[in-house]
């Protein structure tokens, strides 16, 4: 890969290029990469603002709601001059503010069966950071039949759990884990059960730096292991996902 960044670039992204893991060559791995981010609330706070910050090319950013006072005790793209404001354009403006050289595409739409392939089809990894199980079902199902790597977080109460999907390497799906919903009720959402604002900063982050590594191919990758977090007990589990060869997904 040609080394083709500006004085700017290399200033702005010393503290990477420092990094003999990453280097010039993984700053431009980010600098050519494009991440679609779905969900701008709690989850894609904390990942699109440290992707951005990290020099990820291009990074797409799927929602239909606007800025609401609730929000904002967890979903810090967000502020108090965002209120009423679509949560896609509130998020561009908070990216450009940490890193104007970074593009942000709008996608202020909810993701659903009809428009889930085009949303894909232009980015190279795709992320989770949605809070409800039907877009979840469906944004893995998308991802399989488009053959995108998928880097999922999720968070309940003081909870919160991590992988990448990689079924088109061999790994398994979010099907394999969870081949149904629960039944409606089971689960409740956050809106309901209520979520630690910081909780979501952390898995956040955690997923922003599975990006980076999937992006740049450092380290050892979450497909196939399921992180677990539960904030009250300051306890990390990491647990060994299989495929299953009777995925009606993956399989």
């Amino acid at each position: 890969m040609e080394f083709n960044l500006s004085e700017n670039e290399i200033q702005r992204y010393s503290r990477h290029i420092l990094l003999r893991e990453l280097g010039g060559t993984g700053q431009m791995k980010l600098k050519s990469a494009r991440v679609l981010v779905v969900g701008a609330g709690g989850l894609g706070s904390p990942l699109a603002l440290y992707l951005a910050a990290a020099g990820v090319g291009t990074i797409g950013l799927v929602d239909a709601d606007i800025v609401e006072l609730s929000n904002l005790q967890r979903q810090i793209m967000h502020s108090m001059a965002s209120l009423g404001q679509a949560k896609t354009a509130s998020a561009a403006e908070a990216l450009a503010r940490i890193n104007p050289l970074v593009t942000v595409v709008q996608h202020q739409t909810r993701l659903d069966a009809d428009n889930a392939a085009a949303l894909l089809a232009n980015y190279d990894i795709i992320c989770d950071g949605t809070d409800n199980f039907a877009t979840r079902f469906l944004l893995n199902d998308a991802c399989v039949a488009a053959r995108k790597t998928l880097v999922s977080a999720a968070v309940l109460r003081f909870e919160g759990q991590l992988s990448t999907f990689k079924p088109h390497e061999g790994g398994p799906c979010y099907r394999c884990l969870h081949p149904e919903p629960p039944p409606e009720g089971l689960v409740p959402p956050c809106s309901e059960a209520g979520v630690l604002g910081a909780v979501t900063g952390v898995m956040g982050t955690l997923q922003a730096t599975e990006v980076l590594k999937e992006i740049t191919s450092i380290g050892q990758s979450m497909s196939g292991w399921l992180l677990v977090w539960n904030a009250l007990d300051a306890q990390f589990r990491k647990i060994k996902l299989k495929k299953d060869p009777a995925c009606a997904v993956c399989g």
